[in-house]
C-alpha cells in the first residue's frame, strides 16, 4: 500500500452529481445573493422616504409654531374685538380672552 488508496474515488459516478450540485448551489447562492441586495435597497429608500417625511414634518410644524407665536390679534384701543363671518351663522373672534395691562 502506498497509503493513497483513501484518495481514490469513482469518477464516473463522482463527477457528474458533485459537479450538478456545486452548479446548482452556485446558481442558489447567486439567486439569494441578487435577491438580498435587492431587499437592502427597498429596505434603504424605504428609510430614506420615512426620513424625507419626517423632515418635512417637522419643517411644517416649526413653521405653524412660528406663526401662531408671531399672530397678533386685532384689538382696537376701546376694547372693541374683530370678528369675522366664517359662513351661515358663525363668527370667529379673536382677542377676546387677553387681560389689558
Amino acid at each position: 500500500m502506498t497509503g493513497q488508496e483513501g484518495l481514490r474515488f469513482n469518477s464516473a459516478g463522482h463527477s457528474v452529481w458533485k459537479s450538478l450540485a456545486w452548479l446548482g448551489s452556485a446558481i442558489a447562492t447567486t439567486i439569494a445573493a441578487g435577491l438580498a441586495a435587492l431587499l437592502a435597497l427597498v429596505f434603504a429608500a424605504t428609510v430614506l422616504v420615512i426620513a424625507l417625511i419626517t423632515s418635512v414634518l417637522v419643517a411644517v410644524a416649526g413653521l405653524a409654531l412660528r406663526a401662531r407665536r408671531t399672530a397678533k390679534p386685532d384689538v382696537a384701543d376701546d376694547g372693541v374685538i374683530e370678528a369675522h363671518k366664517v359662513g351661515g351663522h358663525s363668527w370667529v373672534a379673536y382677542g377676546w380672552d387677553e387681560r389689558k395691562s
